[in-house]
């Protein structure tokens, strides 16, 4: 609105000039107040963030000709620019290329508009990319902090199961001994009784077995939740990784397809003016951009197809696959997962993969649920080996890496999962595998995961999961599984 006043004041400005031509006073337009105000309203549009171009065409109120120095106006504000890059002004510097492409189009500097456009394409996609990440940042605080409430949730569930249980064996084994000596006082102040007594005391028994039933029941209930917990955290982890690796080929599509709507205009104008050969190149410029387009278009199909693959219920029905994409797929969606959590993580990955091995019939499913596991627990060693490293100089340098690889032999394809953390103490290393056991700080961890894991590679897969560790060395996660 205040650009549409000073449009209106500068028009004002000029029939007050016609009118004292048309009155016979001598009156000569005061070009350099004229200047000084459009330079004046393109300042404040810059720092006001808005866009408004019409005061640079004044050839439109003189007849055709300005008698302003466009190329002065045009010093002016390539020399703001300059300033608000100095002064890291994202906005100012987007808005400014934006106003220098509109009077280089005016002055007939085409190339120098395009030129100005893509910075000023360039800036705004910075900008935008600033909101995307406020809105990762967003998404990545309510799912921890959801994560967190299912944990807490789950801990609360597993000591009340725990409290339940003694509660249970306490009033079962209390119940049982006054079972057994009303039994054996009945015996002997009623023995040879008829069977109705006999009856009555069977019932009573037939009660107690049913409660006891009932509490088995109740208790394998609540495992079955905190399994469930756990698979839920570990698709959470998996989804956060496909979403920040899918974002890159999305910016991608986006950015191209705005710079081929941009060319096509461009190449209209060409078209129109008979270039047929400028027409031509930007033609192909399209063309090219559109390949990219495809390009990242299909990767993030790909992505896209992959989680519907892992998140589908399992049919627990083995089929031939290709075990080194997988084991790869998982050990960039695990690392992605932890960078979308920590963006201050970083780790060297490093594969070794048997290309002769093909493909053997595992369910994909639960086999990727188990390389998610180790792996993700892997680059947790190599964090905390750094976090420590960190907080004690005198340790010396530290890199964290991950290793996977696999092999054929004899029949078997081995899968092994390596890092280069602090390894497992000898004195735990027997109960890794066991239910509820983790070393993990309370709410980073549910002692699950590596107990599914194992059931899945030993009872449904009819493989091997065994660990190798050395103090302060690392840890290698070794999965062999039948080849046929």
């Amino acid at each position: 609105m205040k650009q549409k006043q000073r449009c209106i004041l500068i028009l004002l400005f000029v029939l007050d000039l016609s009118f004292n031509a048309f009155s016979q006073v001598p009156a000569v337009p005061d070009v350099d107040s004229l200047q000084k105000s459009i330079l004046e309203s393109v300042r404040k549009s810059l720092d006001s963030k808005t866009f408004s171009h019409p005061y640079f065409d004044t050839s439109k109120i003189f007849g055709g000709k300005s008698p302003v120095d466009l190329d002065k106006i045009f010093k002016e504000i390539d020399k703001d620019l300059r300033l608000a890059k100095l002064q890291g002004d994202i906005d100012k510097v987007e808005n400014g290329y934006h106003h220098l492409s509109k009077l280089d189009s005016i002055r007939g500097n085409y190339k120098g508009a395009y030129e100005n456009y893509k910075l000023y394409s360039l800036y705004r996609d910075s900008l935008q990319k600033k909101e995307t990440e406020k809105r990762e940042l967003q998404a990545k605080m309510q799912y921890e902090f959801d994560k967190k409430q299912a944990i807490a949730k789950a801990e609360q569930e597993k000591k009340d199961a725990e409290a339940r249980r003694v509660k249970n064996i306490q009033y079962f084994t209390i119940a049982g001994l006054v079972i057994l000596v009303l039994v054996i006082l009945l015996i002997a102040l009623i023995q040879g009784r008829n069977s109705k007594q006999r009856k009555n005391a069977n019932i009573l028994l037939q009660s107690e077995k049913e409660r006891v039933e009932s509490t088995l029941s109740e208790l394998k209930s609540t495992q079955t939740q905190l399994i469930q917990s756990e698979k839920m955290a570990s698709l959470g982890e998996l989804t956060a990784g496909i979403a920040h690796e899918i974002q890159n080929p999305l910016n991608f599509v986006n950015n191209f397809s705005e710079v081929n709507s941009e060319l096509i205009s461009e190449m209209v104008d060409e078209v129109d003016k008979g270039n047929v050969a400028d027409a031509k190149a930007i033609a192909n410029d399209i063309k090219q951009n559109l390949e990219k387009i495809n390009h990242h278009g299909k990767r993030a199909d790909a992505i896209v197809k992959g989680m519907l693959q892992h998140s589908r219920i399992g049919s627990g029905i083995k089929e031939p696959t290709d075990i080194n994409a997988l084991a790869d797929e998982y050990l960039r969606l695990a690392y992605h997962g932890l960078q979308a959590r920590d963006k201050d993580f970083n780790a060297t990955m490093k594969t070794d993969f048997d290309k002769n091995i093909g493909n053997i019939n595992i369910v994909p499913q639960d086999m990727g649920r188990v390389l998610q596991n180790l792996i993700s627990n892997a680059f947790y060693a190599v964090g905390e080996k750094k976090r420590n490293t960190l907080s004690n100089p005198a340790a010396g340098e530290y890199e964290p890496m991950i290793m996977v690889s696999t092999s054929g032999n004899n029949g078997n394809v081995e899968i092994k999962i390596k890092d280069n953390g602090n390894g497992i103490p000898q004195n735990i290393i027997d109960k890794i595998f066991q239910p509820f056991f983790t070393t993990k700080p309370t709410g980073e961890g549910t002692g699950l995961g590596l107990s599914l894991a194992y059931d899945i590679v030993t009872k449904g897969h009819g493989g091997e999961l065994k660990v190798e560790t050395k103090q302060n060395e690392g840890s290698a996660f070794i999965i062999k599984l039948p080849a046929g």
